[in-house]
């Protein structure tokens, strides 16, 4: 099943994805929905972010050549992590398929990072590897755009990575997608810039997910977006990014500058 999240008259509401059309209903993957009996054109409806978080994680450093590229770039050896650690973004930056994303004034060097993403279903508090991944509700797609000079200098990621426009997620949750046969690619303008296999992570989901919740309460619809592979070419207004992940779909948004 994919579920997606719309505009519809002015308001949000939830959808399921059938082929080329969506079936709106009333509530919401995780706390029940019900049929509306209204249909709409895939093609003409305005996609949001599949999913409000109430908590939205980010995973860091979590695949090997992500991490050595930047090694290398800086002339030092590269330092694989040890453990799973997860850092925190905000929700003022997420947007949908197919909206702009938005160079802010200042902005000199921006680049993308395709990750896949799972969305939290069921509550998850001390569970082990084996539970985990009871308790994902599906995955989507994320594209965790970084300024990369002010990432040096902001100590905290404020706007580095949580400008406004700066995390979009989607185009919907796939329930059925499967990690170990998924491939990520990205294109800039058509281009393909990568390609990965998605669960070639240092840490996978499952151990993520296990790890966090000795110390913190999972929440339906917390998600946890899982880190990049590979570099980035630097991004200008006019460009396009497409994130491709096989078994999810295509998640596609447009740079602009800033008006």
């Amino acid at each position: 099943m994919r579920w997606c999240r719309f505009e519809e008259d002015g308001r949000a509401v939830h959808g399921i994805v059938e082929g080329d059309r969506v079936v709106a209903v009333e509530g919401d993957p995780f706390n029940g929905h019900a049929p509306t009996g209204r249909v709409h054109r895939l093609s003409g409806i305005r996609l949001l972010p599949p999913v409000v978080p109430p908590t939205f994680y980010a995973v860091g450093l979590n695949y090997a050549r992500h991490i050595r590229e930047a090694a290398d770039r800086k002339g030092v050896p590269a330092d694989l992590p040890t453990q799973p650690d997860v850092g925190y973004r905000a929700n003022n930056a997420l947007i949908g398929h197919g909206a702009d994303i938005v160079i802010p004034e200042g902005a000199t060097r921006v680049h993308y990072e395709g990750e896949v993403v799972a969305v939290i279903g069921r509550t998850a508090r001390n569970v082990s590897e084996a539970e985990a991944l009871d308790h994902v509700l599906g995955y989507t797609i994320g594209n965790d755009v970084s300024e990369r000079n002010w990432q040096r200098s902001d100590r905290t990621f404020w706007r580095a990575k949580n400008a406004d426009t700066f995390k979009p997620m989607g185009p919907w949750i796939d329930t059925e997608a499967r990690l170990d046969r998924m491939e990520t690619i990205v294109r800039r303008n058509g281009e393909e810039t990568i390609r990965f296999r998605t669960d070639d992570m240092i840490f996978g989901v499952a151990t993520f997910i296990s790890t966090m919740s000795r110390y913190l309460t999972l929440h339906p619809g917390d998600v946890i977006w899982m880190g990049t592979d590979g570099s980035s070419p630097d991004l200008q207004a006019g460009d396009e990014v497409e994130i491709e992940i096989t078994g999810i779909g295509t998640l596609r948004n447009r740079l602009v500058g800033a008006s």
